[in-house]
């Protein structure tokens, strides 16, 4: 859970970053709930009719797991009996849509009882036929503000946006997913080895191990900067079509590569498990690298029940729609939109810091 404000931290391993090389306007997040503020974008609009109830509800200062617990209490239901397309966090003023497995019950109804009884506002309440389930969303919406930046604030950030535009950004798993101090990777790695003593509910089990899992992504991901390929697709790469979201291996590079120029395509990392997709060649080498320096193998998250993905490596210009502004108070102010878990924390990142004397904390450049 993130603290009362953010004054963002170094990363516990230096993540590369494109902008490094232009001063960074330094900052504080998150000083306040309503300086941060996510809408979800939904994938699809509620029919109207079926079993489930959605609700979309705004609230702050409450996260998404006790939201959860505090509906199930409310309806009498099973916590699999409420879903949401992902997670947000405490720190925050959200709007999220929640799926109540409620055939019965009167949607109005429903939602006057989440403002009576949970002081939480609805915005819309409606029917549809499924339950909501992660990645069942276009996206998230932000409006973010940047407190206490150094001098020159909105000069150095419209610079490093002058940079920026028109190129993908690294697609990293946001720091607060690992917990205070990485805790949260340590506690995945030995679940995941057989060498921890919790007995963690189901739930958090899966978290700290996908923690874990985000880690050797955002390796594999720095590593690939670091070596100077992050502009490149790689013959073996497990790239996916931007459209549509399916997989497939680049088998012939030079055929692929002016799609992947056009942002049609673009190349994924692991998340590793039994049943993710398997690059080839040099792109395989690289993903088994990683694992390699863990002592790590294929066959642990086997049996750890892990399915496993791909993840998209990069964050194309096309699905940023950024802008920013100062406030009188001489603060900033960005819009933008990311796409289904995407991390703002990481877009900010890239504004934040950077080289220069008394603002932002130096980043390794993209090379």
């Amino acid at each position: 859970m993130p603290p009362e404000s953010e004054t963002v931290p170094e990363p516990e391993t230096e993540l590369p970053l494109l902008s490094a090389h232009l001063p960074g306007t330094g900052g504080v997040i998150k000083a306040d709930a309503e300086h941060f503020i996510v809408t979800e974008v939904p994938l699809y609009p509620a029919s109207g009719a079926g079993e489930h109830i959605y609700l979309t509800i705004t609230r702050k200062e409450r996260e998404t797991r006790q939201i959860v617990r505090d509906l199930t209490r409310v309806f009498q239901l099973r916590e699999a009996d409420i879903g949401t397309a992902g997670l947000k966090d405490r720190q925050a003023r959200s709007t999220q849509t929640f799926s109540l497995h409620l055939h019965k019950l009167d949607p109005d109804e429903a939602a006057r009882r989440v403002e009576s009884e949970l002081g939480l506002q609805v915005d819309a309440v409606a029917r549809h036929s499924n339950k909501l389930r992660t990645g069942h969303l276009a996206g998230n919406r932000f409006e973010i503000l940047l407190t206490e930046p150094g001098a020159d604030a909105m000069t150095r950030a419209a610079a490093k946006w002058e940079f920026l535009a028109g190129r993908a950004i690294p697609n990293y798993y946001g720091e607060q997913r690992f917990g205070h101090e990485g805790d949260n990777v340590r506690r995945g790695r030995d679940l995941i080895l057989g060498r921890s003593r919790e007995r963690p509910g189901k739930w958090l089990q899966r978290f700290l191990m996908s923690a874990y899992q985000s880690e050797l992504f955002n390796r594999w991901l720095a590593a690939r900067i670091n070596d100077g390929i992050f502009l490149e697709l790689l013959a073996g790469d497990v790239a996916q079509k931007t459209d549509s979201g399916g997989l497939f291996v680049v088998a012939d590079l030079a055929q692929e590569v002016e799609r992947f120029t056009s942002g049609a395509i673009d190349y994924t990392g692991p998340i590793f498990g039994k049943k993710m997709s398997q690059p080839t060649g040099r792109a395989a080498e690289r993903e088994a690298a990683i694992l390699a320096t863990e002592g790590m193998t294929p066959d642990r998250f086997a049996r750890a029940r892990l399915d496993g993905t791909r993840r998209r490596a990069r964050l194309l210009p096309a699905e940023l729609d950024l802008r920013l502004e100062a406030t009188e108070s001489g603060h900033l102010r960005f819009f933008f939109f990311l796409p289904p878990g995407s991390y703002a924390t990481v877009v900010l990142d890239e504004f934040i810091h950077g080289t220069g004397t008394g603002t932002g904390t130096g980043r390794a450049a993209v090379g």
